[in-house]
């Protein structure tokens, strides 16, 4: 796909970009989300916050802000209490519609539960000034050990979080918005289509995103990673990949039972026959890209070994 370069380098007034946001009972902490926005060096054109079938004071928050603030926009969404990972994007399609009027060239989720740093989303623009295939952008994010936020170990740079990112809107036509699936996955769905569809995708470890929620328990994370098992099937994961990637995190909490629960419920769906809610062609690309970093992944490890032992393995020393 060619995209054209900008014929001048940006100017942030000139480079709107708009923001949404779902949220459910958040009232501890959107209030700080909300505040690390008004003190962006850029405000976003406009601001969607979409109460997804909150019962706490959160709507009563973003109400009181909304007030006060022209380019905050509140909408209620009413839903059966629960968190849905559903639910969640089914809101942000709804509060998408309150930006069809509005002039803009990015467009962003942002959490309601991350703060980021004032600069965050300008310094996101100059990322895309100065890269014009660049479709998705958006930090690392981090989460707080012993008071201080630290960067989370799966954070990769050919990976961007949903917590906090911008697309071009080109791209967010490109890929068709965000995909609403069953279990969770919207923002690997979101950058595996702007490859797929020719657009560079990149998270800038400089740039942080705090998590202001606590982690859960034992039992809520093994529940997270069979869930996480399923969703890696309903994307169409490769199983030698899905595999190694498990044993990899074996010794991640909760210790060897996480990575045997992600492989159950990947194993589980895949015996079941569930259906995949992704096109053949997302399949095809999304094992080409995996059965890639497999092949890296090997050819970095055979190639340690044989610089450690030139002589048994005919290697040369480097």
């Amino acid at each position: 796909m060619n995209v054209p370069e900008p014929a001048k380098p940006y100017r942030h007034e000139e480079h709107a970009y708009v923001l949404m946001t779902a949220a459910y009972n958040e009232e501890a902490n959107i209030q700080r989300t909300i505040e690390a926005v008004l003190a962006q060096t850029q405000l976003p054109k406009r601001w969607v916050i979409v109460s997804d079938g909150s019962i706490d004071k959160t709507d009563e928050i973003v109400r009181d802000y909304a007030k006060q603030h022209e380019f905050i926009r509140f909408l209620r969404v009413d839903r059966a209490p629960s968190r849905s990972f559903r639910s969640k994007v089914i809101a942000l399609q709804n509060g998408s519609k309150l930006l069809e009027d509005a002039d803009f060239d990015f467009i962003g989720n942002l959490d309601a539960d991350v703060t980021v740093g004032s600069s965050y989303f300008s310094d996101l623009i100059d990322m895309f000034s100065k890269c014009p295939g660049l479709g998705l952008a958006g930090g690392f994010v981090c989460e707080e050990t012993d008071g201080v936020f630290r960067s989370r170990k799966i954070n990769r740079v050919y990976s961007v979080a949903h917590a906090a990112q911008l697309l071009r809107r080109e791209c967010y036509a490109d890929i068709g918005g965000y995909a609403v699936l069953e279990y969770g996955g919207e923002d690997w769905h979101a950058q595996t289509t702007a490859r797929m569809k020719g657009w560079k995708v990149q998270a800038f470890p400089e740039l942080e995103i705090h998590h202001l929620r606590q982690t859960g328990t034992g039992d809520n994370l093994l529940r997270h990673k069979f869930r996480q098992g399923k969703m890696d099937h309903s994307f169409g994961c490769d199983p030698v990949f899905e595999i190694l990637k498990c044993l990899g995190h074996l010794s991640e909490p909760p210790l060897f039972t996480g990575g045997a629960a992600r492989l159950i419920g990947f194993f589980s769906s895949s015996i079941g026959g569930v259906k995949r809610p992704v096109s053949d062609e997302f399949v095809a690309y999304l094992r080409a890209e995996q059965r890639q970093k497999i092949s890296s992944a090997f050819s970095r490890v055979w190639g340690r070994v044989i610089r450690r032992d030139p002589i048994r393995l005919g290697g040369e020393i480097e």
